[in-house]
């Protein structure tokens, strides 16, 4: 019998919408099925390495900086396939998050990472908070955590950013815009998982006006869910941080 027949479990019949990159929704998947719903899996991105003389003079250089800062999973995957990353010898190793911070680990690395999962946990951090002088080595892609590098600069931090993937934009198939539109039909039950506003806005530009706005929503952070107000949305949780457990509790608390 599958999970969600389960009636006592919180978000029976309800369905997750992730739009996580292309590969990248299975633990989301996996904690929808412990909380009784069905995941259905919209990818506006797939992760590309991003690979050229350029980028691995520049890697060369940040990878002996003072401080290294990861901003995803995905950046420690792109930099450990450019690099192999030096033994930590005195430097500070920093991840935006769990996700990252276990991605590091994998490689022997101990990372900090803030309770609060984004830029502004990551800019609260006692590691951050007197810079004069410091290098900061900033792994990451383009686009996103546009706060990070103004604000690191402006404690005093040479940022040594190193775009090291990129998002490449994926095209709904026709199938697949059918069958999210389906979903729309009875928006009640239907609950998008927001950790990335460029994936909302790429999702969005592919959509017919405010199609998705009758879904509720759980952001990951108070700034997602401030942007999903600002784009219509008007059932909006916000979790403690962007790991699936915690975006899929505080959607059963705030919806059910």
């Amino acid at each position: 019998m599958p999970p969600f027949a389960n009636q006592s479990l919180p978000l029976q019949d309800w369905t997750v919408l992730s739009l996580r990159p292309r590969g990248q929704h299975a633990s989301l998947r996996a904690a929808a099925r412990r909380f009784g719903a069905r995941l259905f899996a919209v990818s506006p991105f797939d992760i590309v390495l991003l690979d050229d003389p350029d980028v691995r003079a520049m890697l060369t250089q940040a990878l002996t900086a003072q401080t290294l800062l990861f901003t995803s999973p995905n950046a420690v995957d792109a930099v450990m396939a450019l690099a192999p990353l030096p033994p930590p010898a005195g430097q500070s190793w920093l991840a935006v998050g769990a996700g990252t911070q276990r991605a590091l680990a994998r490689h022997g690395i101990a990372a900090t990472a803030p309770d609060r999962m984004d830029s502004e946990g990551l800019l609260g951090l006692p590691a951050l908070a007197n810079l004069a002088g410091q290098r900061i080595a900033l792994l990451t892609a383009p686009g996103g955590r546009g706060l990070l590098a103004p604000a690191l600069r402006a404690r005093g931090a040479e940022v040594i950013r190193v775009n090291v993937y990129a998002r490449r934009t994926l095209a709904l198939t026709a199938s697949r815009k059918q069958a999210l539109c389906n979903h729309l039909q009875k928006p009640e039950r239907l609950l998008l998982a927001l950790s990335s506003g460029e994936a909302l806005a790429a999702l969005q530009a592919q959509l017919p006006g405010n199609a998705l706005t009758a879904a509720a929503v759980v952001a990951a952070s108070p700034r997602l869910a401030e942007m999903a107000h600002a784009a219509g949305f008007t059932r909006i949780a916000c979790a403690r941080n962007a790991r699936p457990g915690a975006l899929l509790r505080a959607a059963a608390n705030a919806f059910v």
